[in-house]
């Protein structure tokens, strides 16, 4: 008899998460009420932001509760209806969670044809990662042609798309990532200028930034902090825009790291502007617009990391944090008919 398996937040990690901090549980499968609907989740998104939520202390949204399923953007099926906007069968993005089957009155839910697009691309290059860097490259960073855009974790499901749309915009492309793979991947695949890999260059990260990056960094998308951005921020050119997207490298940090220096961004006349694109899917509809049509000609291109049962969450979600996947992280919860 099928159980509804999900992941709960156990325990509040203090630092780097362990297995110890989830436990999966089967539980019963929960009965719509009137005006709700049951989906069972096919894809599940694994996202950097999930470790604050895991926090006790307050963030920019509300913080999982101790023994409540982990959150999660899906991609699901409705398998039972007792909403009328919403029939068995339909295909729905929405943010069940970590569990496989889920309850909604479809408030923050949207269908999807899965003739239009593969379902999976509903989390990563047409969904919450691919609006991220295209609103964040075009509304922070203002790209201009001729200009040096940089992005850390390049190969990831946001750096990679900040990349292949600056290009498009007529600029130069720089990616940081860590390792040859990966780096090969965003210059050869992706078509970036060049990449640095971080995890080579040891203590030389600002002298390969700079041979990659030899006119200076108008548009730094910054995603991961740390070592990374003490090499990027004295490289900045005056007026520099930095669209902070996220700090990966710090999430586990016990205590904060030292900022930027101020006097630099200062003397450069930096503009840097950390903002959450979920305050910003009023816009959705122009994303919509140019991204897609971009994706089905095949000028931008997007990989995924596909992580097999929900039980596997945890690991590597632990891996997420530590650089582990290669693309888009997605954990393949039940089987996705659309796919042949």
């Amino acid at each position: 008899m099928a159980t509804n398996r999900r992941v709960l937040l156990k325990s509040r990690p203090q630092g780097e998460p362990t297995p110890a901090n989830f436990e999966v549980v089967d539980q019963a499968i929960p009965e719509p009420k009137d005006g709700e609907y049951l989906s069972r989740t096919i894809w599940l998104s694994l996202d950097p932001y999930m470790r604050g939520r895991m926090a006790e202390a307050k963030g920019y949204a509300s913080n999982v509760n101790l023994g409540d399923a982990m959150v999660g953007g899906t991609v699901g099926q409705v398998v039972k209806s007792r909403n009328p906007r919403f029939n068995e069968g339909d295909y729905v993005v929405e943010y069940a969670g970590w569990q496989s089957y889920a309850v909604s009155t479809g408030d923050m839910s949207m269908k999807l044809d899965p003739d239009a697009a593969p379902l999976s691309t509903a989390l990563s290059v047409l969904g919450m990662p691919g609006m991220t860097a295209w609103w964040g490259l075009m509304e922070i960073g203002k790209p201009k042609a001729g200009e040096t855009v940089v992005v850390s974790a390049a190969s990831g499901a946001v750096g990679s798309v900040v990349g292949q749309l600056a290009k498009i915009k007529g600029c130069r492309a720089v990616g940081i990532a860590g390792g040859k793979e990966k780096c090969d991947y965003v210059v050869n695949e992706l078509g970036f200028d060049a990449c640095v890999d971080y995890r080579a260059a040891g203590g030389n990260l600002f002298k390969e930034l700079r041979a990659a990056a030899p006119k200076g960094i108008d548009v730094y998308f910054e995603n991961v902090g740390g070592a990374v951005q003490a090499a990027v921020v004295p490289q900045l050119n005056d007026f520099a825009r930095v669209p902070l997207c996220g700090l990966i490298s710090q999430y586990n940090e016990m205590q904060m790291s030292p900022g930027p220096d101020w006097r630099l961004l200062l003397i450069k006349r930096a503009t840097v502007t950390g903002f959450i694109v979920s305050d910003h899917f009023g816009q959705m509809a122009d994303f919509w617009k140019e991204v897609p049509p971009l994706v089905k000609a095949g000028r931008i291109k997007y990989r995924e990391d596909v992580v097999k049962g929900i039980e596997n969450a945890p690991e590597a979600f632990i891996g997420l944090l530590k650089g582990r996947n290669f693309g888009k992280l997605l954990v393949q919860v039940a089987e996705d008919p659309t796919r042949k």
